[in-house]
């Protein structure tokens, strides 16, 4: 008796083993710094992690070239971050959002470790509805229990991350500028079924489309803070080299992101430095008049122009490991500050970006800066 019941006992945890395999682990992102080209992309990703406050990238390119494949890169590559258990906000648990519904309520104790993830990266659903963008009311909740209780969407579950919305502009217009307001403030403010919350919504807002299926109107083009244009790559040589990369990530992800983690590293540890002496850079008078001298050339609307060329000159600044922002740095983020506000001219032949090019010749080259 003793024999059989020993012998279910065994049998019981071989069933219980097997029904439990090891998880194999997640395949590696592929590698950001082993992107080859799209220097314009590259450069407008960092440049808004850095800063924020820029407003997010605007991406135009053709089918095939990376866009989708570089925002997620990006992400793997920034440190996992720290955020509040429970949080459905992210907040970070050294400092949590005055505006987080959760927090202000349950704050979490100043010792107590927070949970560490990934940066999360959002794909926002081309038929998502606004509901699902903002949030709404927890129908159950509120069918079950009688409260009305707030239902986080997807903008609370983007803060501290990406949002990143390809084919933005088959979007609705509505939408999208919801969304350049949400991430211009940082808030995301809902006022409807009896409920008013605000809740935090940082986040790198990134847009991609094909310029092929048409362009946003430019009131909306203008609050994206950089526009980066992709372009097939036609150099042979880079073109092979981008089917090698990738056949070897496709044989052994695992080994290829091996491989790459010496520049990655470098790379993390350059966002890191810059992300903490961004305040510390000086944006010098030379810097803001060469600003203002070529969004007055290209007769610029508004002002988001200047504000734009100077936060992404000083993030610049920061990624480089320098201590001011100079006239050269405002050369270089121009075209991508620039090119999505300039009025279409049906004379001119040049396209936006070389408008803009010829204008920094112009206009920064006379104070003895070369191009």
């Amino acid at each position: 008796m003793f024999t059989r019941l020993n012998g279910k006992h065994r049998s019981s945890k071989l069933r219980s083993s097997e029904a439990t395999p090891t998880r194999p682990a997640p395949t590696p992102v592929y590698p950001f710094t082993a992107i080859v080209g799209q220097d314009e992309l590259k450069l407008s990703l960092l440049l808004c992690v850095i800063d924020p406050a820029i407003g997010g990238v605007m991406v135009m390119g053709h089918r095939g070239t990376g866009k989708s494949t570089a925002v997620r890169a990006l992400a793997a590559l920034l440190p996992p971050m720290q955020r509040v258990a429970g949080c459905p906000y992210n907040c970070d648990p050294a400092r949590p959002s005055p505006d987080c519904p959760h927090c202000s309520v349950h704050p979490p104790e100043p010792d107590a470790p927070g949970l560490t993830e990934a940066v999360p990266v959002i794909d926002l659903p081309l038929g998502a509805t606004e509901d699902r963008v903002v949030g709404s009311l927890d129908v159950e909740r509120a069918l079950v229990d009688g409260v009305q209780t707030f239902a986080p969407g997807l903008l609370a579950r983007a803060n501290r991350g990406f949002l990143y919305i390809d084919e933005v502009n088959l979007l609705e217009d509505h939408l999208v500028d919801l969304l350049l307001d949400v991430a211009a403030s940082g808030v995301n403010v809902v006022e409807r079924e009896g409920i008013s919350i605000r809740h935090p919504a940082r986040f790198v807002l990134v847009g991609s489309g094909n310029p092929e299926e048409g362009d946003l109107r430019p009131q909306l083009l203008d609050r994206f803070g950089l526009h980066a244009r992709i372009r097939t790559i036609t150099d042979i040589q880079e073109r092979v080299e981008i089917v090698r990369r990738r056949r070897a990530y496709d044989l052994e992800p695992v080994h290829f992101a091996q491989e790459w983690e010496p520049e990655q590293a470098k790379l993390r540890e350059r966002l890191t430095r810059a992300k903490d002496n961004l305040a510390r850079i000086d944006l010098t008078h030379a810097a803001i008049e060469a600003a203002a001298r070529l969004c007055a050339a290209l007769e610029v609307d508004g002002h988001r122009g200047e504000l734009t060329l100077c936060r992404a000159a000083v993030a610049l600044a920061a990624l480089e490991g320098r201590t001011a922002a100079q006239p050269q740095d405002i050369a270089q983020v121009a075209t991508l500050s620039l090119q999505h506000r300039l009025r279409k001219d049906p004379l001119e032949n040049a396209g936006d970006d070389e408008r803009v090019k010829r204008a920094v010749r112009e206009i920064i080259s006379k104070d003895g800066i070369e191009d």
